[in-house]
């Protein structure tokens, strides 16, 4: 599967090798990581991408991307799914970017090209959340087209459906 790509970012799905110098944060000497890269987020989901490899095989599409930017092709952040779809057709996404490439709408970006992708591959809803006092990643749902569907005491719920 290659690269998704928009103006300034291509998300590379993420592969064994790659997940497997995230998880250790040591990559090899052709990888450009922005400093910072990999967050203790990125570095969670590259060992949960390689624990679902090792017993069912590689999610893709519905696994883990790199956001690279395509100017310097920098390892910025990630972005993708929590798994395949389920039975409702439905799928959770998440996301984070390093520090030094946060305001400057880069998720918003990537996820306004995930969700399209998502939907051409058959997906009818793509839910995802936020902390309350995490009003960034709040705006990167609703800048993506994602509306709030509820809340409770930790966090708000975001969702964008599509029928079949």
């Amino acid at each position: 599967m290659g690269d998704l790509m928009t103006e300034r970012l291509a998300l590379h799905p993420i592969s064994v090798d790659e997940a497997e110098q995230m998880a250790a944060g040591r990559p090899d000497a052709d990888a450009r990581w922005e400093p910072g890269f990999p967050t203790e987020g990125d570095v969670s989901v590259a060992k949960r991408f390689l624990e679902h490899c090792a017993a069912t095989g590689d999610p893709q599409p519905f696994g883990p991307y790199v956001i690279r930017r395509r100017s310097d092709h920098r390892a910025i952040g990630g972005i993708g799914f929590h798994g395949p779809p389920d039975e409702h057709g439905s799928v959770t996404i998440g996301y984070g970017l390093v520090p030094s490439a946060q305001g400057k709408g880069y998720a918003s970006e990537a996820l306004r090209a995930l969700l399209p992708f998502a939907r051409d591959q058959g997906v009818t809803s793509v839910k995802g959340d936020a902390d309350h006092d995490n009003t960034a990643s709040q705006h990167v749902m609703t800048a993506a087209g994602m509306r709030q569907v509820g809340e409770d005491e930790r966090v708000k719920y975001y969702a964008i459906s599509w029928s079949r």
